[in-house]
């Protein structure tokens, strides 16, 4: 696949739900629960994928771009990241090749490297290598189309996705938008109970 790194892979909503959505949870017959575990709970997904797949989870970046002062048509809550702005883009995809997952993230240009020391590492790996202590902010969910995320996945779509700011000593740290592969239905069942 071809990819772009002047844009990202947002989805285009079919349905979008906002913070309340994500404290109260959905019904089952919308989302079922342990598809709601992985897009509102508030653990790894590196590490809910690896102990899904049983395979080590791997990052392929395949974008690593300046965006300076822009907001990128990014959620609005990249106004609580400080400019300028690097924009990474990742694939999360078990050793064996399979993608699992797209990820976004938006960091201060000026401390992405303190934070990132190696970015072929899962943010959740190098941030935990630092022993940084963050809290993950979720603040909005999506279900919707990406043709070129059913390119990338080789899944039909629709797909669920969520964003959310990551906070280190009460100041936002980055902000992230996920996207998961309904490859994932093989570990945790249909995304919806009948």
């Amino acid at each position: 696949m071809s990819f772009d790194a002047l844009k990202w892979y947002a989805l285009s909503p079919l349905w979008q739900g906002d913070h309340q959505v994500v404290t109260t949870g959905l019904p089952h017959s919308q989302l079922a629960p342990p598809w709601q575990i992985l897009l509102l709970g508030d653990g790894s997904p590196t590490c809910h994928l690896k102990l899904l797949t049983g395979e080590p989870i791997e990052v392929d970046v395949i974008d690593m771009s300046s965006i300076g002062l822009d907001s990128d048509g990014a959620p609005p809550e990249i106004e609580a990241v400080p400019k300028p702005r690097i924009r990474r883009q990742v694939w999360l995809k078990t050793a064996s090749g399979q993608r699992l997952a797209y990820a976004t993230s938006w960091w201060d240009a000026l401390h992405v490297d303190e934070y990132l020391q190696n970015r072929s590492l899962p943010i959740w790996d190098s941030l935990s290598r630092l022993h940084t202590e963050l809290y993950r902010d979720i603040q909005g969910i999506y279900y919707g189309h990406s043709e070129p995320l059913e390119l990338a996945f080789e899944e039909k779509g629709p797909f669920w996705g969520r964003h959310y700011l990551f906070w280190h000593n009460g100041q936002p740290l980055t902000l992230i938008y996920e996207v998961f592969s309904p490859y994932l239905t093989k570990y945790l069942g249909e995304t919806a109970l009948q």
